[in-house]
């Protein structure tokens, strides 16, 4: 029997945002709000920042507070703002999570990575994360960056913790993603782009994407047509995008990322290490894939 996802405001379509460096790295939060405000006029409603995408791991607190609340500030009334706080210390990510509570609209906590802990391990860490705020949080489970997987039965328990509302599934196994949605209480969001689709068909709420940086608007097209039921027109959008997609597993995210919104004439900077810039090659394969996809034009090159 299914069991009804917990309802959020969160909307349908989120971007994980890059966070832009100047020449020297440090933080670009003029380009930051520009790119923020870009990215909610076309097509997303909300934003989650300091995510894998958003470097989250090479940001100070100091750093990653301030683009939360540039976040807010630039597009606060009119899309949601997520700040992705988990790390793998507990006591570090409530700490930041209880500081950033009082202005963004909830987190995107990932499951603890390199300690490997186990299931019980795991829902203490989202239990002591959740009692210092009030607002909802997103698990995030991507065993690709972290190895370990949380299981369905440890979402049904973590779907148990109140303001836990949501997962970023980040998994293609397509059984895992059924159950998250017919047995837990959580919101099913795919945390891969390629998975949005095959996700909204399963009942899943949408997806925290990075290809919506190039064609937000399209992305939020091939949902609105799911949802009236135009599944011939939806699945062609996904199709159409397939080469973006592929643009953007060039190299690891968020490199093929920055390298394209570069490309698009979005200056976004470069990487913080150990990161480095996509080579000559990588980044003309970005360029092809980007033009076959219809986000970059030719006039573009270079």
């Amino acid at each position: 029997m299914s069991t009804p996802g917990k309802q959020n405001d969160f909307g349908t379509i989120l971007t994980a945002i890059v966070t832009p460096f100047r020449a020297d790295g440090s933080v670009d939060f003029k380009a930051f709000k520009a790119l923020a405000r870009y990215l909610v006029e076309h097509g997303s409603e909300g934003l989650v920042v300091t995510g894998s995408t958003g470097e989250g791991t090479t940001l100070s607190d100091r750093e990653k507070l301030m683009l939360y609340y540039a976040a807010v500030e630039e597009v606060g009334e009119r899309a949601t703002v997520i700040a992705a706080t988990g790390t793998y210390d507990t006591r570090h990510s409530t700490h930041l999570t209880a500081q950033a509570a009082e202005f963004v609209d909830g987190f995107l906590i990932v499951t603890p990575y390199y300690s490997k802990p186990p299931a019980r391990g795991i829902v203490e860490h989202f239990k002591t994360i959740a009692d210092v705020t009030e607002k909802p949080i997103v698990v995030y489970n991507i065993p690709s960056r972290v190895i370990v997987n949380i299981e369905p039965e440890t979402l049904v328990e973590l779907g148990e913790i109140p303001n836990v509302v949501a997962v970023k599934q980040a998994n293609p196994d397509m059984e895992q993603a059924r159950r998250i949605v017919e047995d837990t209480a959580l919101e099913l969001y795919a945390g891969n782009d390629d998975l949005l689709l095959p996700f909204l068909e399963l009942g899943g709420a949408g997806g925290i994407c990075v290809y919506t940086h190039l064609a937000g608007p399209r992305v939020q097209e091939m949902a609105r047509r799911f949802r009236s039921g135009n599944l011939v027109g939806a699945q062609a959008i996904d199709d159409e995008l397939k080469p973006l997609i592929d643009a953007l597993a060039v190299c690891v995210n968020p490199i093929s990322t920055k390298t394209a919104l570069n490309l698009a004439g979005f200056e976004v900077g470069g990487l913080r290490l150990p990161l480095v810039d996509a080579t000559p090659e990588e980044t003309e394969k970005i360029r092809e894939l980007l033009e076959q996809a219809d986000v970059l034009e030719p006039a573009v090159r270079a």
